[in-house]
């Protein structure tokens, strides 16, 4: 990911959102930027009262419940992931893709979306689908913009036409990745030193909230486990850890409440794998010593990325290991799915964002690399899913699949000179 960690966060809220790009731009070169720290309250300048007319400004903790939605069973599915061939030349939107699959562009950064006066956001990062009412889905995506951030949607309809584009989190800034939740939220992390996780609604109707009991750090993605109801939480610094958020209670909707609850780091046992979960002193890092240092016995991570949960397995990739890691919530143990630096010539490096298909197929997207999404199957063979050229100096990012597991979406973040967002639609999935 881009490294934007020293610019201060103090200097976003108010000034620049509202000025869009151009005010952005502004911004970068004032002799402000650069000479302050990450000390500055990720919520500077942000209301600590804003109400429901204010839909997409954050405001800090409280008991805020998201509305429970009245939604469709999605469909059961089967994988058609490992029957994926190989993929033939780029098309006209650069993309390389196997035999039954067609891709098309539905955003592009600095661009109103088609058929709606919203303007797609600037480098777009992780991403997930939620199905609606209607038997349609929203797509959301982060925006790993320093000072400007947030996170935008675009939805579709139940035959898959793109019918609104909206921002459902502003005011904050390096939005990276993410998680999904059970209650049909996003969570989206900032990924700059003093950086908060902010719990969104995809439908741009409640309220974004800061969850400062998440951890104030360089947060990369959250995954939830919806059997406990613990959240796992990685960190993209060289010596990142792994982190578990243990709430204290649930809400009126029988769900987390995500105000309150207990911080772990994990510690790793280098022989067996094993998994010890030790509480941190300061997880809101008050004091002088760094969220991730608060334990020196905890284990450290090269550069934390994407996180998923399935089926009672965590899974999460570090990039400065080119690692792919699995960690058995029954067992409390962890190992390694895929090591890219103890392969000759790998098939998959910059291991980055990623997405669990229905059926185990683990989805990585590349920081780099080939610019490549890659699954890893329950086999452990490899499959190429797509690839983009012409476009080395971007990474790929926000894989997720529409409900139907037919159509995948994903960024370029930088792409020819702006973020683009596609749609591929192929035999991904069949029904179950």
């Amino acid at each position: 990911m881009a490294d934007f960690s020293k610019l201060p966060s103090s200097l976003l809220r108010r000034e620049f959102v509202g000025r869009g790009l151009a005010g952005f731009a502004a911004a970068l070169v004032s002799p402000a930027i650069g000479c302050g720290d990450d000390d500055a309250s990720p919520t500077d300048g942000g209301p600590a009262d804003a109400g429901p007319s204010d839909a997409g400004i954050p405001v800090d903790g409280g008991p805020v419940v998201f509305p429970a939605r009245d939604l469709p069973d999605p469909p059961a599915l089967r994988s058609l992931i490992a029957d994926i061939g190989p993929l033939g030349d780029a098309d006209a939107n650069g993309v390389r893709l196997a035999a039954g699959f067609t891709a098309r562009v539905v955003a592009r950064s600095g661009q109103t979306v088609l058929g709606t006066d919203h303007e797609w956001h600037p480098m777009p990062d992780g991403g997930a689908t939620f199905l609606t009412e209607d038997g349609g889905w929203i797509y959301v995506s982060n925006s790993e913009m320093p000072l400007i951030g947030g996170v935008g949607a675009l939805r579709f309809d139940a035959s898959g036409t793109l019918v609104d584009a909206y921002s459902i989190l502003e005011r904050t800034q390096i939005n990276c990745a993410g998680g999904l939740t059970p209650w049909h939220t996003w969570l989206s992390c900032e990924e700059i030193g003093n950086g908060e996780v902010y719990e969104c609604d995809p439908w741009g109707e409640t309220p974004s909230v800061a969850r400062p009991a998440l951890g104030v750090f360089r947060h990369e993605a959250v995954a939830v486990d919806p059997m406990n109801w613990d959240l796992y939480l990685t960190e993209d610094e060289g010596d990142g850890r792994f982190y578990r958020f243990r709430p204290d209670g649930m809400n009126s909707n029988g769900f987390p409440e995500l105000g309150s609850g207990t911080l772990e780091v994990a510690q790793v046992d280098s022989e067996s794998g094993a998994v010890t979960w030790l509480p941190l002193p300061d997880p809101l890092a008050e004091g002088d010593t760094p969220t991730r240092m608060q334990v020196p016995e905890s284990t450290a991570f090269d550069g934390g990325e994407g996180i998923w949960y399935h089926e009672g397995v965590v899974y999460f990739s570090t990039k400065g290991s080119t690692r792919i890691w699995a960690y058995e919530i029954s067992t409390a143990t962890i190992s390694v799915l895929y090591d890219g630096e103890a392969i000759t010539d790998p098939p998959l490096t910059g291991v980055d964002n990623l997405t669990v298909s229905c059926c185990g197929d683990v989805l990585v997207a590349e920081d780099g690399g080939s610019m490549q999404i890659v699954a890893i199957l329950p086999s452990g063979d490899l499959i190429p899913v797509m690839q983009i050229v012409g476009q080395d100096s971007s990474e790929v990012t926000g894989p997720a699949f529409d409900p139907s597991g037919t159509r995948l979406y994903f960024s370029s973040q930088r792409g020819d000179g702006q973020g683009i967002t596609y749609e591929i639609e192929g035999p991904f999935h069949e029904p179950a």
